[in-house]
């Protein structure tokens, strides 16, 4: 129970806003991207700023309240909110300043990618990150960060110059490789375990322009489909050229033709980043070794334009659940499985996606980062998706037993931004492998208490002598 003085006061000291139950936009404010789960927070602070985020860690960390930080809020698993506590809501946090001589990009914690794309296209530049534009930059970041950039320029983590954050104890600091360099190790990749980030400085690249889309086959194609895309990537085309792979019904919804609606298809959603000539060259062995498909929609388009596809088929309050894994190789025993569970998908949006993680990615060596898993091929996720909230335990039914069944292929972690909250520490010590303990050990000098718990988290340990 909290006193009424307290949060008066805390209010007080805001200048954004401080959002209670028995407000009118409590319901709105606490709503998550997953429609699937449902949290009753206490408070809700919409922070105006980095003073504000310091007052509101501060007044959660001595009234014991639980933490949870919201950013763009497109978290599967839900960690933008929690019963009973305090969400530290940076969604006000929007700004964005492009430095097109240093190609440098600073965006504050409560940007989409979409905000950033759009900042960025604006002087021929973009950050490698997802695949929507819905999709929050720093949870994206503080996971990792991969999607149709990743081959050419790496992972979003790998173009973070700084960060700014607020740590447990209420302190301020910017980490960087010059300042506080264990801090910003343990950003790239280690989530919201060590404090909250109020803006990121990443580098920028020259992208404008790509050729992209989705390239849809019929399901009955799709072993063919998915052996050649196996045998293709391992052949190294271009970096620039970045296709994942889908396993999927038809959206019954525009553009899709209406004769092809909840048809099971396989896809390859590709993105080259450069010219349509250069683009469909390398699309040709891809185009000349499969069948005809059913629907080819690869064109020229502005790099934000790629970002936005999904969007409208993706839209907040969806039933979500989903498994994830890292994959370094693609047997054949494996897509028989793939398969079987794609003939049988629940609810109409439900999706296997194979998004390439290999390229510039695998420059850098796996204790550069917190991110670890640099010799993987792919980062997998199955995600039961639907409109129907009773479809909820058929998509949980399917997305566990499609795991469990290909699991076995796979490595034993997987990317932390596609895990939900009930799978196990076992799941994250294999997730991080050998930096886990390091992770551990940071955790325990910036956030000893584990004050930022709600996350894929990481319990402080303390140094041993010998790592002293």
């Amino acid at each position: 129970m909290l006193d009424a003085d307290p949060i008066a006061s805390f209010a007080a000291a805001l200048r954004g806003q401080l959002i209670q139950r028995s407000d009118p936009d409590y319901d709105d404010a606490r709503a998550l991207y997953n429609g699937m789960i449902d949290k009753r927070p206490r408070l809700i602070a919409r922070c105006a700023g980095t003073a504000d985020v310091i007052a509101a860690v501060d007044f959660g960390r001595d009234q014991g309240l639980r933490l949870a930080v919201r950013g763009g809020g497109h978290n599967g698993a839900g960690f933008g909110g929690c019963d009973d506590g305090l969400v530290i809501d940076l969604s006000r946090l929007r700004g964005i300043r492009v430095d097109p001589r240093q190609r440098t990009i600073r965006v504050e914690a409560g940007c989409t990618l979409g905000d950033l794309d759009h900042a960025a296209h604006a002087f021929g530049l973009a950050l490698p990150s997802g695949i929507m534009s819905t999709t929050g930059i720093a949870g994206l970041t503080l996971g990792g960060g991969h999607g149709y950039l990743s081959r050419a320029h790496g992972l979003t983590i790998d173009n973070l110059l700084e960060a700014d954050v607020v740590l447990a104890d209420g302190t301020f600091v910017t980490a960087s490789a010059s300042d506080n360099a264990e801090l910003f190790w343990a950003l790239r990749g280690g989530g919201g375990n060590f404090g909250v980030v109020t803006s990121f400085l990443f580098r920028a690249h020259a992208v404008t322009q790509v050729y992209g889309g989705p390239i849809f086959w019929r399901i009955e194609d799709a072993e063919q489909v998915m052996r050649f895309y196996r045998d293709f990537m391992r052949s190294r085309p271009p970096r620039e050229l970045s296709p994942f792979l889908g396993l999927q019904k038809v959206p019954a919804s525009a553009p899709f033709p209406e004769e092809l609606w909840g048809v099971p298809t396989c896809s390859l959603v590709t993105c080259y980043a450069g010219a349509a000539e250069e683009g469909e060259r390398a699309m040709r062995p891809i185009r000349e070794g499969l069948p005809p498909p059913l629907l080819d929609w690869m064109s020229e388009m502005p790099y934000p334009t790629l970002q936005t596809l999904f969007d409208g088929l993706m839209p907040k309050g969806l039933q979500w659940y989903w498994r994830g894994d890292f994959v370094h190789d693609l047997p054949d025993a494996a897509i028989d499985i793939h398969i079987d569970y794609a003939k049988r998908v629940p609810g109409e949006l439900s999706t296997m996606h194979l998004y390439p993680i290999d390229g510039a990615v695998h420059d850098l060596p796996a204790d550069a980062t917190a991110w670890r898993c640099r010799d993987a091929t792919w980062s997998m996720v199955i995600a039961g998706i639907d409109r129907d909230p009773g479809n909820a335990k058929a998509l949980k039914d399917w997305s566990r037993s499609y795991w469990a069944a290909v699991h076995p292929f796979n490595r034993s972690g997987a990317y932390v931004n596609f895990m939900m909250d009930d799978e196990g520490p076992g799941r994250v010590e294999a997730t991080y492998g050998a930096n886990h303990a390091r992770l551990a050990r940071a955790k325990h000098r910036y956030d000893p208490a584990n004050l930022f718990n709600c996350n894929v988290n990481i319990p402080p340990a303390a140094p041993t002598r010998s790592a002293d």
